[in-house]
């Protein structure tokens, strides 16, 4: 996809949207600086060994702020190239051993392998996709490995949630990283795609999509494309990855 932009056309309701890949600065990733040798290009993982933490639903609702804090260091940013323009999305946990999903087209046309991933509050070190489970351009989803082994993930809601219920949004729009929003569900618009009016952008594609009791339930994927100042934003619903866990 060029420019940042990947147009949906969804049939069922006609209307087309603007994914949230932002177009990044070239550069932008040298940043951060990264421990990967220039000689062997081989990056240096330093491995988090503690056991997985446990993550389940709450029984109760939580708040904004203590949903951010559960989940601070369970996303991350991505940082890819096609070779001429770079691009900058987000990405989470759903399990141990760097299991992580995110949007297809922030990869798209992309150098697999060639990405940088930047874990929340660590400036040092970037890692690398270890391998993909599964990737799905119409429902704009990845399913992949990051060579870490993370201690903290999201767990997956069992059910999708109903139109007004509370959502909270975490991710990097316009590469500010860890921005939390919180909105609601505005309506479904396809079977497995939300309108919310949690606050996403450019760089928030990818991003996690929480209900209030701690569980993800969609994946930030862009905004309407129709020029509308007003807070219209979409979310592929978490079902789509179901079937290929």
């Amino acid at each position: 996809m060029r420019k940042g932009i990947c147009l949906l056309l969804i049939i069922s309701c006609n209307i087309t949207f603007i994914g949230c890949r932002k177009a990044a600065d070239r550069g932008r990733s040298t940043h951060v600086r990264t421990e990967t040798s220039k000689k062997n290009n081989k990056q240096v993982c330093v491995r988090n060994k503690k056991k997985a933490e446990s993550v389940k639903k709450s029984d109760t609702p939580l708040s904004g702020s203590e949903i951010f804090k559960r989940y601070e260091n369970a996303v991350f940013m991505v940082f890819t190239s096609d070779g001429t323009n770079n691009y900058q999305g987000s990405g989470f946990f759903i399990g141990k051993d760097g299991l992580a999903v995110s949007n297809y087209h922030v990869f798209e046309g992309t150098t697999i392998g060639k990405e940088n991933i930047k874990l929340a509050n660590n400036n040092k070190t970037l890692y690398k996709l270890k391998d993909i489970v599964y990737k799905s351009k119409e429902q704009d989803f990845i399913i992949f490995h990051i060579d870490y082994n993370n201690s903290i993930y999201m767990p997956i809601a069992d059910t999708k949630p109903k139109i007004g219920e509370k959502v909270y949004a975490i991710g990097s729009p316009r590469g500010l990283e860890n921005t939390f929003s919180s909105g609601e569900i505005s309506q479904w618009r396809a079977e497995n795609l939300m309108q919310i009016s949690a606050l996403i952008d450019h760089g928030s594609s990818g991003g996690a999509l929480i209900n209030e009791y701690g569980e993800v339930v969609g994946i930030t994927s862009g905004s309407f494309a129709d020029g509308s100042q007003a807070n219209l934003n979409y979310a592929w619903s978490i079902e789509v990855i179901k079937p290929y866990l």
